[in-house]
């Protein structure tokens, strides 16, 4: 007899939990002669069950459930491992599904069986193959050859990551980074060449995958002669090809390379970055005062307090010292360098102003002397006054310092055995600290200074050179409290191409195991 829905029905005699007409139950009855009891199992599986010992039958559905009938299912569970054991001792994964498709697995109308055999071995319930749980990312990865390093976003590439399915955009904890969320910035300074690759995760913020930082002194000299000397641009290229190993080793999203106030304003700046593009492949652009002031400010615009409706921010470098004044009303920006309403650059840095004082041997004369010559050029720019009427600085004012004169004076005043960046970003400063550490570095000398782990011989002949503009920069804006941040440019310019690029827009659908904590 044949059902056009589910095929031919079992006979009478069959392992069936069907009921006869009447509503009277049926037992398992002795398989007939002739008809093997593993109906459901093809060839050579029939051979390999013969041996084994026979199944024991199931009682009557309409007994009650007792002691005898749970230690006939433990029997029976037993046997039944047993048997799939031996059809499939190297391939154990198979034995669930052999066991699923016999009689013991399903009902004789074609219904699925006992609830503990359901959708075992990757089936669902009508025998459908299910599914699998997780496409095979690495043979994804593996046919697709990684795209070298650009500074351009692959469309390309970007619209099929759009069309992907949510399982592959989200990597799992612990996963490496995408290659498309790795951005990278590099700022090559008067003093510094810098370098960071950064992976973004929860709004405004990312994770450094790798950095590189090494003094170069680039700047070394520009003050009297107008130009880069060789050994200068020698030290200058072997950092930078430093950097270009780290960026050719990592599918970089987006980069982008700048350099200073060295190379803006040296006759042969432009030169030197042609022979930076033979010999290392990195094109860095020259940016101007203003651009420098607003990457400043995008850096560090997480260390400006809520409650802050005043900041004056300075960046002091090797051979510049951008100035930003920020103010912030009701509405506040996501981006803090919209809230910039007057902004100053400096000509003169560390390098150059210890060049025309002299920066090993300075005394308080000296100093006095470079703190009155920022103060002459403080003096030209036209900004208003931030104190109160009575002149004292208002409560929601506060300075920020990006620089490293500003970090080596939180150095010192923590008394650190090793400098620590993790100790030093975000520390505030009141006014009295800021003067008692910059009285200290003055009334040590050139060794005293170079001997500290937080200065070191390679800023020792320029720390009070920074301390003298950071001096000046006090006299002209008292505040209460500063803020001190280690980081700068490179910081601004990873949030600026985030921002640009919506990545935190996107990554709020991240799960929340998958975020940066």
């Amino acid at each position: 007899m044949t059902d056009p829905d589910r095929g031919s029905k079992p006979s009478s005699e069959g392992a069936s939990t069907g009921k006869r007409k009447g509503g009277g139950s049926r037992r398992r009855g002795k398989a007939r002669k002739g008809v093997p009891k593993h109906s459901g199992v093809a060839g050579s599986a029939l051979d390999v069950a013969a041996i084994e010992p026979p199944v024991p039958r199931r009682p009557d559905i309409d007994v009650p459930e007792g002691p005898a009938r749970k230690r006939k299912r433990r029997r029976r569970g037993r046997s039944m491992q047993g048997t799939s054991a031996v059809l499939a001792p190297s391939a154990p994964d198979h034995a669930p599904q052999l066991a699923a498709s016999g009689p013991a697995a399903s009902s004789g109308d074609g219904k699925p069986g006992k609830k503990r055999r359901r959708n075992r071995g990757g089936r669902g319930p009508q025998g459908r193959p299910l599914a699998p749980a997780a496409p095979a990312q690495a043979a994804k990865s593996a046919a697709a050859p990684p795209a070298a390093p650009s500074s351009h976003n692959n469309h390309h590439a970007q619209g099929a990551r759009r069309g992907a399915s949510g399982s592959e955009r989200f990597r799992q904890p612990g996963a490496e980074p995408w290659p498309d969320d790795l951005y990278a910035a590099l700022d090559l300074g008067t003093n510094n060449c810098r370098l960071l690759v950064a992976q973004p995760t929860r709004p405004g913020q990312f994770r450094v995958v790798d950095a590189f930082s090494r003094i170069v002194r680039l700047g070394e000299g520009l003050g009297t002669q107008g130009r880069l000397s060789a050994e200068a641009m020698d030290r200058a290229v072997e950092a930078l090809k430093v950097c270009a190993a780290k960026l050719s080793g990592r599918d970089i999203r987006r980069m982008r390379l700048i350099a200073t106030e060295a190379c803006r304003s040296a006759e042969n700046g432009e030169e030197f970055l042609s022979r930076v593009l033979v010999e290392t492949g990195l094109e860095l652009e020259i940016i101007n005062r203003e651009t420098e002031a607003r990457l400043a400010v995008s850096g560090c615009s997480s260390l400006v307090g809520r409650d802050a409706r005043s900041v004056v921010l300075f960046d002091i470098g090797g051979g510049s010292s951008e100035i930003a004044v920020i103010s912030i009303g009701e509405n506040r920006s996501s981006r803090l360098a919209n809230h910039i309403t007057h902004w100053t650059s400096l000509p003169v840095g560390v390098v150059t102003l210890s060049e025309r004082h002299g920066g090993q041997h300075v005394t308080p004369e000296i100093f006095e002397a470079m703190t009155q010559e920022v103060e002459a050029m403080l003096a030209r720019f036209d900004c208003p006054p931030l104190s109160d009427l009575n002149g004292r600085p208002p409560e929601d004012f506060h300075l920020i310092g990006t620089s490293g004169t500003v970090t080596t004076l939180a150095g010192v005043h923590l008394d650190l055995p090793r400098y620590d960046r993790r100790k030093v970003d975000g520390l505030w400063l009141s006014d009295d600290e800021v003067s008692a550490m910059q009285a200290k570095l003055l009334s040590w000398d050139f060794d005293g200074r170079a001997a500290n782990p937080c200065i070191g011989p390679d800023r020792a002949d320029l720390v009070l050179a920074g301390c003298a503009i950071l001096e000046a920069i006090r006299r002209r804006w008292p505040s209460n409290r500063m803020r001190v941040a280690d980081r700068g440019l490179r910081e601004g310019l990873l949030t600026d191409m985030m921002a640009d690029d919506g990545v935190w827009r996107r990554n709020r659908r991240r799960p929340s195991h998958d975020r940066e904590r």
